[in-house]
């Protein structure tokens, strides 16, 4: 079926921090059994009381791939974040949002064709220009009367997909739109700070009533917020239905979509 929409994916960042732990702790590691082999070898030697096979030193010697990983990691925390990595949480938030929006879509989408025959019915009515037409329409309304009804389950279906898919595309729409205010991540980034934790450990929910995108810290009681009505930072989202409308009468799920192709043509390619 040509209904699809793209899903977007935000990429989980490595740990810079942890791999510097662990690439200089295998370091550490070596050193910590070469100092213990070194006094060990320093008593034994002074005494005559003990002697290694010879090979004792190769467990305690330090390879080429130790360094080079333990300098890569000294490199690589040049781009840490130990404030966590907002842009990357807001993203993963949206793309949650989207993949919901999306399981919404394919709801609503069976739901439409589930009720395409009431598209076959309002196109031959109203195609109906003569009392022969209008008679078999009535021929086909009364033959086909048990097909051509739609049930209340998917009229359902249809109806909270709907609330679903705008809720989600709010959402996604919200977090993504914070994501690139430079200005909007500068506050947030700053009360992450200020709170002493990380993006990651935050609380952070689109509120559809009181119109924005906030922030709670695990830290303390405060709560950040940015608004999506114009009030700061220049994001300004809302628009009329109308406009909604005019954009969605121009996307390519309308355009490939049975309403906008016709019952013959998007069903039996007759167009």
């Amino acid at each position: 079926m040509m209904w699809t929409l793209l899903l977007s994916s935000a990429l989980a960042n490595s740990n810079e921090l942890n791999n510097l732990i662990n690439t200089s702790g295998a370091i550490v590691d070596q050193m910590q059994t070469g100092v213990m082999m070194v006094g060990s070898a320093m008593e034994y030697s002074h005494h005559g009381s003990a002697l290694s096979d010879g090979t004792a030193h190769q467990s305690a010697q330090i390879t080429t791939d130790q360094v080079q990983a333990y300098n890569n990691a000294l490199m690589g925390m040049s781009s840490y974040l130990p404030y966590g990595d907002l842009k990357a949480v807001l993203e993963s938030k949206a793309d949650d949002h989207l993949q919901l929006m999306d399981e919404a879509i394919d709801v609503f989408t069976g739901a439409v064709v589930e009720m395409a025959t009431v598209q076959q019915v309002s196109d031959m009515a109203s195609e109906a220009a003569t009392p022969q037409e209008e008679e078999q329409v009535q021929d086909f309304v009364t033959a086909n009367v048990e097909t051509l009804q739609i049930s209340q389950e998917t009229v359902d279906e249809y109806n909270t997909s709907l609330v679903d898919i705008e809720e989600n595309a709010n959402a996604a729409s919200a977090f993504i739109a914070v994501s690139q205010n430079e200005e909007a991540m500068a506050f947030f980034e700053n009360g992450i700070e200020s709170a002493n934790t990380t993006a990651e450990q935050t609380n952070i929910f689109y509120d559809a009533n009181q119109q924005w995108v906030s922030m709670g810290y695990n830290t303390t009681r405060n709560l950040s917020a940015v608004y999506l009505n114009g009030q700061n930072f220049g994001i300004d989202l809302y628009i009329t239905e109308a406009d909604i409308l005019a954009a969605g009468s121009e996307s390519e799920f309308y355009q490939t979509s049975p309403l906008a192709q016709g019952y013959k043509c998007f069903f039996e390619q007759e167009c």
